[in-house]
């Protein structure tokens, strides 16, 4: 009797489901990796709209701190104005990067006619998938994050909502 060589369908099924063993533990850790990466993205994201809140604040003192994230923004080509500072990039002052939505509001405290704070939040866009923690900021510099049970809450938008996060280390 002549024997065909190859493998045979058992070999052939073993070597698969092999596959499917390794694949089924290295995908969670690979979305672990992935949150994780967009939550330092957020982080620093909301450090840089910060910065560019002081830098406004500056370069624009009867207005203050922007009154919103797409006033820290600008179209190419850029020609820096109170509505179209050009301070950050077209992808952060739209709103949403790397699996988060951003908001970014100046107020005015004290019956004052400039905004004299701002809140700088950030919220995964699709809770457990692109992220799990909030982060905001406000003129005091100082980064918060939250891990909200349940997910699904919208940026921090005022102050007071963001001096409720823990601040991060």
């Amino acid at each position: 009797m002549k024997r065909n060589s190859g493998f045979s369908l058992i070999e052939l099924l073993i070597v698969v489901a092999v596959i499917m063993i390794i694949a089924a533990i290295a995908i969670p850790n690979l979305l672990r990796a992935r949150i994780a990466a967009n939550e330092a993205s957020a982080a620093n994201s909301i450090r840089k709209i910060s910065t560019a809140e002081y830098s406004y604040s500056t370069a624009y003192p009867t207005v203050g701190y922007a009154a919103q994230l797409t006033d820290l923004g600008g179209a190419l080509p850029c020609l820096p104005s109170q509505t179209s500072a050009c301070m950050l990039d077209n992808v952060l002052s739209s709103g949403n990067k790397s699996g988060y939505q951003f908001v970014a509001l100046g107020f005015t405290q004290g019956g004052g006619s400039t905004n004299s704070a701002y809140v700088a939040g950030s919220a995964p866009q699709s809770y457990n998938v692109t992220g799990v923690r909030n982060f905001c900021m406000i003129s005091d510099g100082v980064l918060r994050s939250l891990n909200p049970a349940g997910g699904g809450t919208p940026p921090a938008s005022t102050v007071a909502q963001c001096l409720l996060y823990p601040t991060t280390q």
